[in-house]
This record gives C-alpha cells, sequence and structure tokens, in this order.
C-alpha cells in the first residue's frame, strides 16, 4: 500500500494510532482466560489457513532478490507448513504462560489502617518496529495482547505479504474471541516515513520497541517522543580465567561462538588470563579452525598464535556477527572486568572459572544485562531464563533489561484502599 502525500500518511498513521489507544483501554479489563481463548484460536486458525499463508508467504519470495536479500535471510522469510505449526506451538506456549496483568508486586497495611497494594498493569500501545521475519508478527502480537496492551506491527517490507496474511487471520480470532480487533494492527504501508511519524505520536503510543540493525535503532532513539526499548548491539565476552577448567572452557567457548554466529548472544570477544594463555589459545585455535573462524589478537595472543590476524583497536568493541573472534590476554581479573566495561555493549558477559570469589567479583562488577558463569553467552535468550517468550533483548536500565518478555511488557500502580480515611 502506497499513501501518496505526507498529510495523508500521517493521518494514517494518527488514525492507526488513535485505534490501538481505544484497544488498549477494552485490553486492560479482559481476563486472561480471553487472552488464552484468543491465543489458542489464532493458533488454530493459522494452522488451518496455512495455505493462504504460504501463497501469501510465496509472493514475499518472489521478489525477494530485487531487495538484496542473502541467502540466509531468504531462508528466515519463508515459511512452511512446518515453521506455521511452530508458529502455532509459540501462541500456545504464551497462552499457557501465567498472566502478569493483576499481579500484587507486593502489599502492606499502613498503621492507620491503609491498605497499599502495588499492582502489575500493562503500558498501553507498543509500537513494534522489526526485521523481515514474519514469525515474529505472530509472536510479537501474542505477547503483547497476553501482557494486555495493544501493538502496531511495522515490519520490513520483505515480508509484508507473510505479515498481513498472519495479522488478518489473528483479527479475524480477535473478533470471535470478544478481543478488540485493533489491538493488533500491521502498519499497512512500507514507506519509510511512517516511522517518523509514528514516533511524534507520544499521546497514543507509549513505548517502541526497535529490533533491527543499529543505523535503524539510532534513529529511531533520535526521532522518538516516547521511550525506546532496545539494545544497539552485542559485543558478547567471556573471560577464561586462571583457575578454570579449560577443556570445559573450550566447549563453552565454542558454543558461544559457533552454535549460531549472526545473533545478538554470540561470542565476539575472548579475554583470557595469561596464566593459562599458553596452554588454552593453542587448543582453541585448533577447535576454532574447524569452523574457519579467523582470529584477531593483541601482541601476547600473536606471540602464541603467530599467524593470528593483529587486532586493531576497533575489533575490541565490534560486534562481528559473523565468522571473526578477537582475543586478549589479561594479567588479572580485574584488568579483564575493565576490558570488558570499557568495550562491551553491556548485553552478555561470561566467566569461566572454579574460583567462587572470582565469579563472584565477575558478576558484581560486570555492568551487562546478563552475565554467566561457566555457560555459553547464548543462554541469554527469554526461553532459556524461563520467561517463555520474548520481544527482544535490552541493554537499557530502565524500565526493563535483558530478554523482554510478558512481566517487561507491563508497569505497575499503586492501589490504596481506605475506609473513610483522611490525612491530618
Amino acid at each position: 500500500m502506497t499513501i501518496s502525500t505526507d498529510n495523508n500518511l500521517a493521518s494514517y498513521c494518527a488514525e492507526v494510532s488513535s485505534r490501538a489507544r481505544d484497544a488498549s483501554r477494552l485490553l486492560a479489563g479482559l481476563s486472561g482466560d480471553v487472552k488464552n481463548q484468543w491465543l489458542v484460536e489464532c493458533a488454530n486458525r493459522l494452522e488451518s489457513h496455512t495455505e493462504q499463508i504460504v501463497a501469501a508467504n510465496r509472493q514475499d519470495l518472489d521478489v525477494a532478490d530485487q531487495y538484496g536479500l542473502t541467502d540466509a535471510e531468504i531462508d528466515r522469510l519463508r515459511l512452511t507448513p512446518t515453521r506455521i505449526g511452530q508458529i502455532a506451538k509459540g501462541l500456545r506456549e504464551i497462552a499457557s504462560l501465567p498472566d502478569p496483568v493483576g499481579e500484587v508486586i507486593e502489599g502492606s497495611t499502613r498503621p492507620n489502617g491503609l491498605q497499599i497494594s502495588k499492582v502489575r498493569v500493562p503500558l498501553g500501545v507498543i509500537f513494534f518496529i522489526y526485521e523481515s521475519r514474519p514469525n515474529v508478527t505472530a509472536d510479537a502480537a501474542g505477547i503483547a495482547v497476553k501482557s494486555g496492551n495493544a501493538i502496531i506491527l511495522r515490519g520490513g517490507k520483505e515480508a509484508i505479504h507473510s505479515s498481513r496474511s498472519i495479522v488478518e487471520i489473528m483479527q479475524a480470532a480477535a473478533v470471535d474471541c470478544g478481543v478488540p480487533a485493533d489491538g493488533v494492527q500491521l502498519v499497512n504501508t512500507t514507506e519509510r516515513e511512517a516511522v517518523g511519524h509514528f514516533l511524534k505520536l507520544s499521546q497514543w503510543i507509549d513505548l517502541v520497541i526497535p529490533r533491527g540493525g543499529e543505523s535503524l535503532i539510532r534513529r529511531v532513539v533520535a526521532e522518538a517522543t516516547m521511550p525506546v526499548l532496545k539494545h544497539y548491539d552485542g559485543n558478547c565476552h567471556i573471560y577464561v580465567d586462571r583457575l578454570s577448567d579449560l577443556a570445559m572452557s573450550l566447549r563453552v567457548v565454542e558454543n558461544a561462538k559457533c552454535q549460531r554466529m549472526g545473533v545478538c548472544n554470540a561470542l565476539e570477544s575472548l579475554v583470557v588470563h595469561r596464566d593459562v594463555a599458553a596452554e588454552f589459545l593453542p587448543m582453541l585455535s585448533e577447535q576454532l579452525a574447524s569452523h574457519q573462524i579467523e582470529i584477531r589478537g593483541d601482541d601476547e595472543t600473536r606471540r602464541l598464535l603467530p599467524d593470528v590476524v593483529p587486532a586493531t583497536p576497533d575489533d575490541w568493541s565490534r560486534e562481528y556477527l559473523g565468522p571473526i573472534l578477537s582475543i586478549r590476554v589479561v594479567e588479572t581479573l580485574d584488568q579483564a572486568i575493565e576490558h570488558i566495561n570499557l568495550h562491551g555493549s553491556h548485553h552478555t558477559d561470561a566467566i569461566m572459572t572454579s574460583d567462587l570469589a572470582a565469579a563472584r567479583r565477575f558478576v558484581t562488577l560486570v555492568d551487562s544485562a546478563a552475565v554467566i558463569v561457566n555457560a555459553s553467552t547464548r543462554f541469554n535468550d527469554g526461553s532459556q531464563l524461563g520467561l517463555g517468550a520474548e520481544i527482544g533483548i535490552s541493554t537499557d536500565k530502565l524500565h526493563a533489561r535483558g530478554p523482554c518478555g510478558l512481566r517487561e511488557l507491563t508497569t505497575y500502580k499503586y492501589v490504596v484502599y481506605g475506609d473513610g480515611h483522611v490525612r491530618s
């Protein structure tokens, strides 16, 4: 869909946002049973409309090469009956999760008899900007509605037909289940200027979540008039301590780097204590060679591994999202912590150690959304950490940090019950 003039586009964005605000007020009062019924009905209908969704997806795949998508990106775009089944399974899993809305976080009774409760409530309206992965369309809609929020979905133009088909099915299910259809809306234009218009509508939109490249996220942060939940990149570290199980460390480093390289919680930078570097690094180099990983190292790393590419200052802060790993050798635990806090992206960092005191110091002083001891950085993921589902990962400190699931899409209010109390 193309909207011809800027005034028309601005009006369209305002209309979508206003309808979402109205829907959010209705969603806030829905019972968990109604929301769960809708999620299960959406799952059933997506499966029963598999042929329709695959046909829409084929329209996107037919023009994918015009957008310069890589083979990997085209594969993420593709929907098959099996993948649609997985989307449906994800919605059923969201339905099985506890409803966060109405949860009493804490409560007390004051000496004067006032009853105070801190109660979890929805945020309101979420504007979600994401990459060309149509499965994310259903996931994000499900998480938003389950947590009582309306959502405006701005997917990539490369998946517009797939996303539109999914949203239409979910909206039809909403009407039949007593859920406001405008609680899930897809931005029905691929014009880039639409994003800028939505970012000005803070009177209706409560939160923006951009999920994509760093340039997109920085643009959103610069233009948004409402809070933004985000992370820019994932320069994740593992520090191999002087007291560590080297066989375990090899296994964890290999998994963190090689299991899936193009994701934000993959390992990008390795820090190794000098006391174990001479033994550990040659073994690691041999192991990573089988995965065709290029190592970029400091002077000490290159002394131990002469064929390694010299690391530049930029390498310490790079998110490679591919087969490159930077390595630095340090003298102390504190030097490792300093390096990570200076060059990391505050996303996910890990320590390999058998020294409990070192582990405690590391988790206390490393300033990241997830700090891990003796395990892969790949575990910083909503499903792996027990959230059940996530809409993204935040490296911010307010209001949510780390994987953002149902609870992270809520805020709270104070509810006070009295019996004619007046303040003296």
